[in-house]
């Protein structure tokens, strides 16, 4: 039974930069990394570290299940790995550990029970998503500067409804939507993460000042018992 991943509740962040192939989130990623750098780090896409290191790229079902199985878990060690080195700072995750659920030649369930988890354990991992509408949606190019992309232009559109349909269920998920100019695509992200990362950072407040007045309240009580 392979393990499962557990959802981090240990104050750290995570937010996922995910759509479809051609949707300029790794760009906005860069981009975002540069302007928010004191508050955000960036994880970078399991999946194009791998295909670029050699691990084979191919449509085959039984290499598909492998990749997809592999990333899966790279995704984990990797969120975990950036974590320690920046215990401070919030994770800009580029994809999640949703995604392969995406690429599974059989469906997202069949995914899901290769891993051992469920969809609503891997969302529950995240604190919130942007999600980059690939430019084929709006017919436009999507060669780009990452050498391992493979899809077409029909395949791109097909991802980009998979992907948006499993990460559509998150409660703070936020789309980006297709814009010919990529500036404004840019600017309409950065927008959305400022204001994730601004409440993200007043709920974190707002239970540490719950947790301090739960423990005056104990030490209270405690000292009226001895009082007694």
């Amino acid at each position: 039974m392979p393990r499962k991943s557990k959802p981090q509740t240990n104050g750290h962040f995570r937010i996922v930069l995910t759509g479809g192939p051609g949707g300029g989130k790794t760009t906005a990623g860069d981009f975002f990394r540069r302007e928010m750098g004191d508050q955000v780090v960036m994880v970078p896409e399991a999946a194009t570290m791998m295909f670029s290191g050699g691990f084979p790229r191919v449509n085959i079902p039984g290499a598909v299940h492998a990749a997809q199985r592999a990333i899966y878990h790279v995704q984990i060690h990797l969120e975990q790995a950036v974590m320690a080195q920046h215990p401070e700072l919030v994770l800009l995750c580029d994809r999640g550990t949703v995604d392969g659920a995406a690429y599974w030649p059989s469906g997202p369930e069949g995914f899901f029970e290769d891993v051992g988890s469920t969809l609503e354990r891997e969302l529950a991992r995240y604190d919130a998503v942007i999600f980059f509408e690939s430019a084929a949606v709006g017919n436009m190019s999507i060669e780009g500067g990452n050498p391992i992309r493979n899809e077409s232009m029909e395949q791109a559109v097909k991802l980009d409804g998979k992907l948006r349909d499993l990460w559509s269920q998150h409660p703070k998920f936020m789309m980006v939507p297709h814009n010919p100019s990529f500036f404004k695509k840019i600017s309409l992200g950065l927008a959305m993460l400022d204001g994730i990362v601004s409440e993200l950072r007043s709920e974190e407040q707002r239970k540490m000042q719950r947790k301090m007045q739960r423990k005056k309240m104990r030490m209270m009580k405690t000292k009226t018992r001895k009082k007694k």
